[in-house]
């Protein structure tokens, strides 16, 4: 069983979902960057998403794109984000890790290539958002063999004869992508998860977490319970570039006032069922 399988399996046994957060790799700087990895299990993270920086992330709103161009500034390639993989699973073999990224870095390092040592340094899945499920085979085989997930994204413009496609070779989780547009820019009421959820689990036995405009404890409370999970990015690169001096320099605060935020999502998902 892989890792994702295991923690989705422990927390259902729990009767709680999963906190998801997201850091970008490298930013600001490596090692606040990897300071902020480290520190979010304990933090409360079920699983964490690092996204690997790139030039032209399409998907993402103006925080996380922000978020990529220091990384990028800073010196953040795919081998040095897998390098901090490889770094974290050190001290940490239990925690899942998902690449979120775009297939553009992941064609250039070589399919083949990329998924072995990404499997090898401790990533357990991959969301690559601009990857049509109709040229889903430049990956999934090299992923599959090396044991990584492959997590596809579902839109709320996903129609009913296109999920079955889309959801053709992915395990791990699915993501239900709760907004159209890109991160951060607004919230999924409840009745719009309400009537989403239940059409994704009609085709797949897969846990389903919620993302794109899940920003505080209590949103990802809702998420939770309408779903299995609940994914936090731009709230919290929010916090981490509010934080950075005028040269976009962490302070010596940084890196706590991120995971005092994953600790108050953490008590936000862990308390949702109980409350609801």
């Amino acid at each position: 069983m892989s890792r994702i399988a295991a923690r989705f399996a422990k927390l259902k046994a729990e009767g709680r979902g999963a906190l998801i957060p997201f850091l970008e790799a490298w930013d600001p700087d490596p090692a606040t960057s990897k300071a902020i990895l480290h520190g979010m299990p304990a933090a409360g993270a079920d699983l964490i998403e690092i996204g690997c920086p790139f030039t032209d992330p399409m998907a993402d709103g103006p925080t996380i794109q922000l978020a990529g161009r220091r990384a990028l500034k800073a010196g953040a390639s795919m081998r040095n984000t897998l390098a901090m993989v490889r770094e974290f699973r050190a001290g940490d073999d239990e925690t899942p890790i998902v690449l979120m990224g775009y297939l553009n870095p992941i064609l250039s390092y070589g399919v083949a290539p990329f998924c072995a040592d990404a499997a090898a340094g401790g990533v357990d899945g991959l969301i690559i958002v601009d990857l049509p499920s109709e040229e889903a085979d430049l990956v999934v085989p090299h992923a599959t063999s090396n044991g990584l997930d492959i997590i596809r994204l579902i839109a709320p413009t996903t129609d009913d004869a296109r999920l079955p496609l889309v959801l053709n070779g992915s395990s791990g989780f699915v993501y239900y992508v709760s907004i159209t547009g890109i991160t951060g820019t607004r919230t999924a009421s409840a009745d719009e998860l309400a009537e989403a959820i239940p059409r994704i689990r009609r085709v797949t036995d897969l846990p389903i977490a919620i993302g794109f405009g899940v920003r505080s404890p209590e949103q990802a409370a809702g998420a939770v319970r309408a779903a299995d999970g609940a994914v936090v990015a731009s709230a919290l690169i929010d916090t981490l570039k509010n934080d950075l001096d005028d040269q976009g320099r962490a302070g010596p605060d940084t890196v706590a006032k991120v995971l005092d935020q994953v600790r108050a999502l953490a008590e936000g998902v862990r308390g949702a069922r109980v409350a609801a």
